[in-house]
Order: structure tokens, then C-alpha cells, then sequence
């Protein structure tokens, strides 16, 4: 249906796809692409966000069914509950995604993951002078040293290896290609890209990918596949991520309804519709139970969906019963990007303060239904009564404290909270003002 439709109506003369032209057809494009799902790693880094075993069970086995090619179900390291949950996990049963899970690159997060007998390990590290002088706090040699070391030790315990080059898009060219092929002797077998402050706009991320591509070694790009991770700071994780595609990158990081830290990352369901519908490109997704999964996430969740978000939102596939009601019974695509149906979504429609009088008459004569003047006026008001009737200030009221509600649900300790209690527990008074200074930074 979805590779038809389109083809149908430029075949018929009624639309023009730009998108199909071969002038926009990047020459690198791939036929295939894989999508790599963060939920469980980068979702859950959204504030006090936390998913019972039950529900990472019930999000993964949804992923799966739907053709998402590899899960990172998380950092053992990160605590003993999560490598206990991360080591069930594992147990259960997959029929079309591989599990991975995070490490840092030292050999005690490496142990983490291999306790949890994962096949594979995703290593993470930094390499640019802001994250070496700051974070790690050693110099480079010594992070490509402890880099090498950890991949070689996860590779020599028999797990295969992805490294993820953090912060990688503020990071000079010459030591991105310095460390991925460092990674790659090492024993990686695919190289990620992290955007991890969503700092690129999609011209800029082809121009640096392409010269990842083109600069490695011929020995590099034949035992590894690249890959990007892109953060949605700016909102333009989707199209940097749809901008290395077009580069010939093949794994993509995603995140269900593009949960995460901050702005979180590129969304699982704009990436592999775009995809499919825009560049024709397997994504070896099925598209019909996206909404489904977004649905699951945003309960799991306890985090609504905006209603105007693409692909998933409420609003999207709904619109007001206005003149154009026959043209769009006629054919539902003059006001709808694709098919619903393709998504697992159906239109939906609706009589609201806009819906003209005459409208509403001409649906109840061709429905049969005749009704006196007294009778339609009675409709009338019952139709617009409660929207022109509505208390703006009482719903403004009612929207402030859901949002309140919402705030309470995922707020954590503030760091200011977090000392005062560390002083109520251990008796000893902080210095509260240095502390202070520091949570404003």
C-alpha cells in the first residue's frame, strides 16, 4: 500500500513527487537501514522517569514485533537493580532484535555488561579537548589507550563491540577518524556518531559524515558499519538523522516518541516513516503498529504525547467538519499527508465551532433527516453551547494544575534539597552557598 499509493497519483497526473527525482537521490543513499532503539537507555534519562521490569519486558517485546533490529535495554554499571533487570531481560526471547547494553570504557562497565551475558556491548566515550580536559580528565593518548583496551577486553570475553564516539560532532575530524580506527583495529563493528548536544543542522552533519566515510581506511569500511545518534535540542534530531542517511549511514538511534534527556533524541516513529514513505528505504519496521508503541511508551511513561506531534498525536488525522467535508470523503489525501492506515491511525472527524449552519442542515438532509426550525435551533445551541459557554479562565485553571500535577509526577530532588537532607541524615552542615552557586551552573 505504501509504496503504490503515491505512485498511483503521479501515474494519474494528480501529484508531483519531488521526492522521487533523481536529482534528490543522494548517490550514497542506502536500501537498507536499521533501526537501533534508546529507550531504555537514553529515554529513561528524562527526569525521575522509571519502568517497572514488567514494562520494559512489555515495551521490548512490542519493539520487537515490530522489526526494530537492535534494543539497548541499558547501563548495567549503572546500579545492582538495573544489572539485575538487564540480566532478565536478556533471558527472554527475541525473534528479531539483538540486545545491547552501555558501557563505559573501563573494564568495570564492561564487566557489568558481560555479567548480564550480552552478546553484544556498546562502549561509549568522549575524545574532544572540552570532554578530555572536563570529564575524563586525562590526556588523549590516554583515551584512546583506555578506549582500545576496553574494546579488546569485551571482544576477548566473546561479545561483540559498537563504540560510540560521545560528543563526536563538536570533536576535530582528524581524531574522529584517529579513534574510530583505533576502535575498529580494536575489534568494533560499528562506529556511532553522538550529536549529543544536538548542536548539527542537517547540511553540516552530511559535510562531516561524508568525510568520516571517505577518510577512513579501505580496511576500516569493509569490517564496520557507521552509525549516528542525533539529540533534539535545536528539533532537528529527525532531520540529522535523515541527513546521515543520506550519507550511507545504516544504524540509526532512536527513542519511542523521541523520549530522552532534555529535548531527547530522534523520534523512533518520524525517522522510520520518513523513511519508508519519503525515501522508500527498508527500515524493516512495521509501520502498522507505530502508534500502537507510542501509545505503550507514553503510559509506560507516565508522559503524555503532545497532540500536535507528527505521525503519533492526537491531532494529526483529525479534522473539523468544514466545507471541504465532500472533498475529503472524495479522497482523504487533498488534506492528509499519507494514510493513516499505513501508521495504524484512522481519520477522524468532527462538528466544531467552525462547522458552518448550512453544513450541518446539508448532512441531515442527505442522511434523511428532516428537522424543524425549532428542532435544528435546539441543535444548534447544544452543538456550540458548551465551547462558546466554556469559562476560559476555569479551563486556564484546570490546564495550570495538570501541568503542576505533571511537574510534582517527575520532579527529583533539586540539588539545594539534596544537600539539606544530606545535612538532616549525617549532621553535618554544607557548604551551602558554594553548592548553590555550582546548581546554577
Amino acid at each position: 500500500m505504501r509504496k503504490t499509493i503515491f505512485k498511483k497519483l503521479e501515474a494519474q497526473g494528480l501529484i508531483s513527487n519531488y521526492n522521487r527525482l533523481r536529482k534528490n537521490l543522494p548517490p550514497k543513499l542506502p536500501k537498507k537501514v536499521f533501526l537501533w532503539d534508546e529507550t531504555f537507555r537514553e529515554g529513561l534519562k528524562a527526569p525521575t522517569v522509571f519502568l517497572t521490569y514488567v514494562e520494559q519486558v512489555k515495551l521490548a517485546k512490542l519493539m520487537d514485533e515490530t522489526g526494530i533490529s537492535i534494543i539497548n535495554v541499558g547501563f548495567p554499571a549503572l546500579s545492582e537493580n538495573d544489572k539485575h533487570n538487564i540480566k532478565r531481560i536478556v533471558n527472554e526471547n527475541f525473534k528479531n532484535t539483538t540486545l545491547t547494553a552501555s558501557a563505559k570504557a573501563t573494564k568495570e562497565s564492561v564487566d557489568a555488561c558481560l555479567e548480564c551475558r550480552l552478546k553484544e556491548i556498546t562502549i561509549e566515550a568522549p575524545f574532544n579537548g572540552l570532554n578530555l580536559k572536563y570529564n575524563l580528565k586525562i590526556t588523549k593518548q590516554q583515551a584512546l589507550k583506555r578506549t582500545v583496551e576496553s574494546i579488546e577486553y569485551a571482544r576477548k570475553n566473546g561479545a561483540k563491540v559498537n563504540f560510540i564516539l560521545m560528543d563526536g560532532t563538536r570533536t576535530p575530524l582528524e581524531d574522529i577518524l584517529q579513534i574510530f580506527e583505533a576502535a575498529a583495529n580494536a575489534g568494533a563493528s560499528r562506529l556511532v556518531i553522538a550529536d549529543s548536544v544536538g548542536f548539527m543542522r542537517p547540511l553540516s552533519m552530511r559535510y562531516l559524515m561524508a568525510r568520516i566515510r571517505d577518510g577512513l581506511p579501505e580496511n576500516v569500511k569493509r569490517k564496520t558499519a557507521l552509525s549516528v545518534h542525533c539529540h533534539n535540542d535545536f528539533g532537528l534530531g529527525t532531520a540529522n538523522t535523515l541527513a546521515a542517511v543520506e550519507e550511507g549511514v545504516t544504524y540509526l538511534h532512536t527513542c519511542l516518541a523521541g523520549f530522552g534527556e532534555r529535548a531527547g533524541i530522534a523520534p523512533f516513529e518520524e525517522v522510520a516513516t520518513a523513511l519508508e514513505l519519503l525515501y522508500n528505504i527498508d527500515t524493516g519496521v512495521d509501520l502498522g503498529r507505530v502508534y500502537r508503541l507510542a501509545q505503550s511508551a507514553g503510559k509506560a511513561f507516565a508522559l503524555p504525547v503532545q497532540f500536535h506531534k507528527p505521525i503519533i498525536g492526537d491531532s494529526i488525522f483529525t479534522h473539523e467538519v468544514d466545507q471541504d467535508l465532500e472533498e475529503m470523503r472524495a479522497h482523504p489525501l487533498l488534506f492528509e499527508p499519507f494514510p493513516p492506515q499505513i501508521v495504524g491511525r484512522e481519520t477522524t472527524l468532527f462538528i466544531g465551532r467552525n462547522t458552518a449552519q448550512t453544513l450541518i442542515q446539508q448532512l441531515m438532509e442527505k442522511a434523511g433527516i428532516r428537522a424543524s426550525p425549532r428542532q435544528m435551533d435546539e441543535l444548534f445551541r447544544r452543538l456550540k453551547g458548551p465551547q462558546e459557554n466554556l469559562d476560559k479562565g476555569e479551563s486556564q485553571m484546570t490546564f495550570y494544575e495538570v501541568k503542576k500535577l505533571m511537574k510534582d509526577l517527575l520532579k527529583g530532588y533539586s540539588m539545594w534539597d539534596f544537600w539539606r537532607l544530606v545535612e538532616q541524615i549525617t549532621r553535618q552542615k554544607p557548604k551551602l552557598q558554594e553548592n548553590k552557586k555550582k546548581t546554577r551552573l
